[in-house]
């Protein structure tokens, strides 16, 4: 292995060298205490060390870093202390996580660095929206994000990768290809030469750099990122490696030909690089001895520490309350001065509101920015807030969730149009896997709303018109809305900027440009959690949401119908006191959503009431809802798939029985 010092110093190197060593005699000791059933897992970074280390290195320790799962020299190279790196492996409570998720499945912003999920790719976008903070604060950073050969695979790394190129953000992508995704072989994962041909489809500058010199990659990473902070701009970078153990360890390597394991373990990142420092009389042999036995007596002194601490106990109460940031919700009073608005323009108003007091709100969706949305609800917010502020995207959801994400770990609120409902599902991942548990996993919150047009009657057929808010109610962590008014619709909205938690807003198009009312003016706040008493009555009560809201509402009222119609305008959380109430009083419930039968909000509601209120009910609980059929686009059968004729004939059953 060739080594090329260029201009750096002694210090430099044994710097360098010190480092390199930690996460080598730290793997020793686990693989060790693996054995003894001391730690659970361990996925081996031996023979990739150089990587880790050396992009660390490179960059400046207020620059946030993305590791995997054998990255253990980013974490060692940012001085986490070893005794919390061994209590996190262990599950113990001076870890990071409180027992919650393991190895590298966290984050600490205190070094910033954010560790992985299971599912490789977002690390990537999340990386992307880092950088994006930096480029919206004008701060000469860059990022830099870890993935592995199998993981440019998935289509976040596409995603990751397009957005980052089209918006020029300072990141660094860096590819490490060490032979073997598990058991299957590059030759089984992609096409190309070499992955780093893939920046060029991505219009981006990629490079490859020999991944098991420590030197090659500290020159090749400090020089990309020098250029990148004074010209923003991702960089791909493809570092060649090998794995020398298994995936991780029960997996072993009995798929791995004999040669090619004794080919790179010639190799190895270390034991050439102490002799390379040897033979330049940078180090002695004695030197590298007393330092071994240094670092081993810290190591042995931080298990120690580690040993002292318990391994962590929670309670029913303490793991609930983890799910969700908490926060002082105090509410903004409406103005008595109201303007008579629509749904959708109340929309556009309450967005307008946030957006002056928040003056580092983003909002990103498909086509918002100067063609206003294709709902129009965004239209003049470029002039007024530009384009920096009020972003198109791609159509890359899932990168666009990761990025929301990214901006939170720097404090910035952001929004996510989702063009329309049904499209969630390409960001599905990135919402219930990172956005939903974050704030439980390692206590960072996800500080994000995503807004999502949705629901039918609108002749738009099954990729258009889904009510799809069941998904994210039954996703700890989430919190979902769906208001029914002018109103509510602002003040709801308001109140989800407010809320430092991920929220699904829920918006009914149908409502959009059919239904007015009387807004207040200005900025007020709805407490999220509340349903509302929209009509009173007592032979029986009607819980609903959204746009059967009024469906009711208007059957009852044209029928002479005596019910309670409750707008539950939250779905998570619920209001249970006002479920409760409501059927105490009248006896006799029915639960109306437009969402499909199946597995809807109804269900939940429907056990709950037979669990706690079963005493109050003087006839079955009924729930009314479309048909569990995707919706279909002519108005005819649309008609049939949505419930509102059901809701006519239950009312009548529910009021003889």
């Amino acid at each position: 292995m060739k080594y090329n010092k260029k201009s750096l110093t002694k210090s430099t190197l044994l710097e360098l060298y010190k480092a390199l060593k930690k996460p080598r005699l730290i793997e020793e000791k686990m693989l060790s205490l693996l054995r003894q059933g001391k730690i659970s897992k361990w996925f081996s970074g031996i023979g990739q060390e150089a990587i880790s280390v050396g992009c660390t290195m490179a960059l400046n320790e207020d620059e946030m870093i993305f590791p995997m799962h054998r990255n253990l020299g980013v974490f060692t190279t940012r001085n986490i202390p070893f005794e919390r790196l061994f209590g996190q492996w262990q599950g113990k409570d001076l870890g990071f996580t409180k027992g919650r998720d393991r190895s590298f499945h966290f984050g600490t912003l205190d070094y910033n660095v954010v560790g992985m999920i299971s599912h490789l790719g977002p690390q990537l976008s999340l990386a992307s929206g880092v950088a994006l903070g930096y480029k919206l604060r004008k701060e000469a950073k860059v990022s830099l994000a870890f993935t592995g050969e199998g993981g440019t695979s998935e289509g976040e790394f596409h995603e990751a990768l397009n957005v980052a190129a089209v918006w020029s953000l300072p990141v660094i992508f860096v590819i490490e290809n060490n032979g073997y995704g598990l058991s299957t072989p590059v030759s089984e994962q992609y096409a190309c030469k070499d992955l780093a041909e893939r920046g060029i489809g991505y219009g981006m500058e990629s490079v490859i750099l020999d991944g098991n010199n420590i030197l090659e990659v500290y020159n090749g990473i400090s020089k990309i990122a020098k250029s990148i902070r004074k010209k923003p701009r991702p960089v791909l970078v493809e570092m060649k490696t090998f794995r020398m153990r298994g995936h991780e360890e029960a997996s072993g390597t009995k798929y791995v030909p004999k040669k090619l394991m004794e080919e790179w373990a010639k190799k190895d990142p270390i034991s050439n690089f102490e002799n390379y420092l040897i033979t330049e009389q940078v180090i002695s042999l004695d030197e590298i001895q007393s330092f071994e036995k240094k670092l081993k007596k810290q190591i042995k002194s931080a298990l120690v520490e580690a040993d002292k601490h318990s391994t962590v106990t929670s309670t029913i109460e303490n793991e609930l309350s983890d799910v969700y940031q908490s926060f002082d919700f105090e509410i903004t009073k409406p103005s008595k001065s109201t303007k008579t608005l629509r749904y959708i323009d109340a929309i556009s108003d309450g967005l307008n509101e946030a957006m002056l007091k928040n003056e580092d709100l983003v909002l990103m969706g498909q086509d918002i920015a100067d063609y206003g949305g294709v709902f129009k609800i965004t239209d003049g917010f470029v002039e007024r807030y530009g384009h920096d502020r009020v972003r198109n995207t791609p159509l890359c959801e899932s990168a666009i969730v990761g990025i929301t994400l990214g901006l939170s770990f720097l404090n910035i609120k952001s929004m996510m149009e989702m063009q329309f409902a049904d499209f969630v599902s390409c960001g599905f991942n990135q919402i219930v896997n990172n956005l939903a548990k974050i704030n439980y996993r390692w206590g960072h919150n996800a500080n994000v709303v995503i807004r999502m047009p949705a629901g039918g009657g609108v002749g738009a057929g099954p990729f258009h018109s889904q009510c799809n808010e069941a998904w994210f109610t039954k996703t700890p962590g989430l919190k979902v809305v769906f208001p029914s008014t002018p109103e509510d619709v602002k003040g709801l909205l308001l109140s989800s900027f407010e809320d430092p938690n991920p929220v699904m807003f829920f918006e009914h198009k149908a409502l959009y440009r059919t239904l007015e009312g009387e807004v207040p003016e200005g900025y007020y706040t709805i407490p999220i959690g509340k349903a509302k008493l929209v009509k009173e009555g007592s032979n029986l009560s009607i819980i609903s949401y959204g746009q059967a809201v009024h469906w009711a509402k208007n059957y009852c009222e044209e029928n002479d119908i005596d019910a309670d119609i409750v707008d539950l305008r939250s779905l998570q959380p619920l209001d249970y006191e006002a479920i409760s109430a409501t059927i105490k009083k009248t006896n006799r419930v029915i639960i109306f959503h437009e969402d499909t039968l199946f597995g809807g909000i109804g269900s939940e509601i429907a056990a709950y009431i037979s669990e706690h209120l079963f005493e109050y009910v003087d006839a079955p609980v009924i729930r009314v809802a479309s048909l569990d059929t995707p919706v279909p686009f002519t108005p005819s059968l649309e008609k049939i798939f949505l419930p509102q004729e059901r809701l006519k004939t239950s009312i009548k059953k529910i009021l003889e029985y």
